[in-house]
């Protein structure tokens, strides 16, 4: 089968297309039918191999799994032991290692049954970023109905659904986005829209209940300018940092949290837990018409260094980057 493989750590140029053996379905597996996947920022850093606190879990020196590629959605093809929950030809999405082919062997814990209102390409975009947004929205911003909520980065991956997810909860939801990205984030349920090319939130004089900063660029002080005694800090990713260590994930794991000690407002960061319940959570916001992915460009697979290129350009893309075989 045909694959985006790496064998060293680097830049985009150290992917490139190679014919390997498909997979087998092993114990909780089942086989895919690859027919689209999708890129998060996560993808660069594995790619990358940085912060290099990620090495000890993805390789020391060179990465473990050659294979990039996490999103996925596909059919079922074969079906591995101990597996009675999915059967051949079986649509499905979710998240496993390696979906940057033809084929890919996935664990049934990180699977659930394709949105029936979704195509493949939509499908691929939601299993990481929309998971993200969920935890972020429900268990770690807990947002309340009527409650006021911030999102920063409202037009990117997890930006976009957390938007929606933050509507669909009863919050009144500010999407902050460049000019390009207004109507857009309008359409996804933002009832109020900041262009932070022309203003600053945190000088605006309002005070959110929930902040959710996709981003990765804001310090921490402004932030908290614009967050409620009460209120709810939440940062997602790490990006934007220079450290080569933890990069910009140390404002979410080790200040924020410190800060909050001292403090009655809440900040942290958090990594996400993949699991099979909550995309079945997504998928039944998504079929009740209350969460919609977006787009923002479509790439084939020989062309998945192009997209990774594309990914780190960094503003200005309306929602994710599919790869559709």
């Amino acid at each position: 089968m045909k694959a985006i493989v790496q064998d060293q750590y680097g830049e985009a140029d150290v992917l490139h297309l190679e014919d390997i053996d498909a997979p087998t379905a092993g114990t909780g597996e089942v086989l895919l039918k690859v027919e689209a996947a999708s890129l998060f920022a996560g993808d660069w850093h594995y790619m990358a191999g940085m912060p290099l606190a990620f090495r000890p879990a993805s390789g020391l020196t060179k990465p473990k799994i050659r294979v990039r590629g996490r999103d996925v959605a596909g059919r079922i093809e074969a079906v591995g032991p101990d597996v009675a929950t999915f059967q051949v030809g079986d649509a499905v999405y979710g998240i496993c290692d390696g979906a940057f082919a033809e084929y890919v062997a996935a664990g049934v814990n990180k699977l659930a049954p394709k949105p029936t209102n979704l195509s493949f390409e939509e499908a691929a975009t939601v299993p990481i970023t929309g998971t993200t947004a969920l935890q972020a929205v429900r268990d770690h911003g807990q947002v309340q109905a009527g409650q006021s909520v911030l999102v920063i980065g409202a037009a990117g991956g997890v930006g976009s659904f957390a938007v929606q997810i933050a509507a669909a909860f009863g919050g009144i939801v500010t999407g902050v986005c460049n000019t390009a990205q207004m109507d857009v984030v309008r359409s996804i349920g933002a009832e109020h829209v900041i262009d932070y090319t022309r203003e600053d939130f945190a000088e605006l004089g309002v005070r959110y209940d929930v902040i959710l900063d996709t981003a990765g660029n804001r310090n921490l002080s402004i932030l908290r300018q614009a967050l409620a005694p009460k209120g709810r800090l939440v940062i997602v990713g790490g990006e934007g940092g220079k450290g080569k260590l933890l990069s910009g994930f140390a404002r979410g794991t080790l200040r924020a949290p410190l800060l909050s000690m001292f403090s009655g407002q809440t900040m942290k960061g958090f990594v996400a837990k993949e699991n099979a319940a909550d995309l079945v959570a997504l998928k039944d916001l998504i079929e009740a018409r209350k969460v919609k992915p977006l787009i923002d460009r479509t790439f084939s697979l020989v062309d998945v260094p192009q997209a990774m290129r594309y990914l780190r350009e960094g503003s200005g893309r309306k929602g994710k980057i599919v790869i559709s075989l």
